[in-house]
């Protein structure tokens, strides 16, 4: 009877572990990313961003994380509703602006304050480090990848374009944020708050005379073809910029095994900001090569010119730091951090 029972013992753990080598590999579990975002597939951060993040996930989980990527808000919704859609679980990653929703984010302000911007690779760094201080309290619905910003915005406007303070007066120009918005009206524009898929339609339909965006956004937009001149500014900083999110639903991050939450985590941060930062500042060049084919007027005001306009902005610097102050938080000290960061890895203005 012992014998007997040795040899049935002996044989289910021959055959236990024989089951376990037949579905080990396919137990591990496997997880499926879907990512919604409001720009078409050819646009540089869907590019040349999103899609080699994804496959760089895909790769380094030896195939585990499977990764969905739906452009052009594909999943239903508007632009400013994928935020909540990360957070709620409708879809797993976002790739959004949260300026879309004015007020709800203040603390991302700071980096969209007039004059505030360098380049995007350097000032999404800083903006990561900004964030890791003050803002994942606010963004504490989420598990967040990446933040950063644009290259330096500026102007595309019909007709002669913008050579003087005194051309912004009376123009109807399309903003993206509530800051952008606000400078906008202050040197002298009419300010038209919309999301940038709205805006060539806006453009061709005659409901604004311009807009503000960075160049890399002009591409796949056809702006160019829209507008008759493009003004930047001298200086080391640009006129505006705008703050962006990478982010992942929480509890679907938190349901990863802890291999998986590695990968991710290896590609998130402030080398992944850096990179988001890089593809934006390398999608310019095409942008202002195809408005100068196109014949369109490139204007740059000198630094003179410029001084007019930051004295004309300083002081919505001013009211952000009052607002913020009157929500709890030290809007002077965000300021100065915001510039100090952006000054370690641009330099002094």
């Amino acid at each position: 009877m012992t014998s007997f029972f040795k040899n049935l013992c002996a044989a289910a753990l021959i055959a236990a572990a024989c089951f376990a080598g037949q579905v080990g590999p396919a137990a591990a579990q496997e997880v499926t990313l879907r990512v919604h975002h409001f720009l078409p597939p050819p646009a540089p951060v869907p590019k040349n961003f999103i899609t080699p993040w994804a496959e760089k996930i895909e790769k380094e989980s030896g195939g585990r994380i499977k990764v969905e990527i739906y452009p052009t808000m594909q999943l239903g919704g508007k632009p400013p509703a994928l935020y909540d859609q990360a957070r709620d679980g409708v879809v797993d990653v976002v790739w959004t602006l949260p300026g879309y929703t004015p007020g709800r984010f203040p603390g991302t302000e700071a980096f969209e304050l007039p004059f505030m911007p360098a380049s995007a690779e350097q000032t999404s760094q800083a903006a990561w480090r900004f964030y890791e201080k003050y803002l994942t309290d606010e963004f504490k619905d989420v598990h967040m990848i990446a933040v950063h910003v644009h290259g330096p915005g500026l102007l595309h406007v019909k007709g002669d374009g913008v050579a003087k303070l005194e051309d912004m007066k009376g123009l109807k120009l399309r903003g993206p944020t509530r800051q952008a918005n606000a400078l906008l009206s202050a040197l002298g524009a009419t300010p038209v708050g919309m999301p940038v898929p709205a805006m060539p339609e806006a453009l061709s339909k005659g409901v604004i005379d311009g807009t503000v965006i960075p160049w890399e956004v002009t591409t796949p937009f056809k702006v160019a073809e829209l507008v008759d001149s493009h003004t930047n500014f001298a200086g080391s900083r640009g006129l505006y910029t705008s703050f962006f999110v990478f982010a992942m639903n929480k509890p679907k991050y938190e349901s990863l095994p802890a291999d998986l939450k590695a990968v991710i985590d290896a590609n998130s941060g402030l080398e992944t900001s850096k990179w988001v930062g890089r593809v934006m500042d390398e999608g310019d060049a095409p942008g202002i090569a195809i408005a100068k084919k196109s014949g369109n007027k490139m204007l740059t005001l000198d630094e003179a010119e410029v001084a007019r306009w930051k004295k004309v902005a300083a002081p919505l610097v001013d009211q952000w730091i009052e607002e913020m102050n009157a929500k709890g938080y030290d809007g002077a000290a965000m300021v100065a951090d915001a510039k100090a960061l952006i000054a370690e890895y641009a330099g002094a203005e």
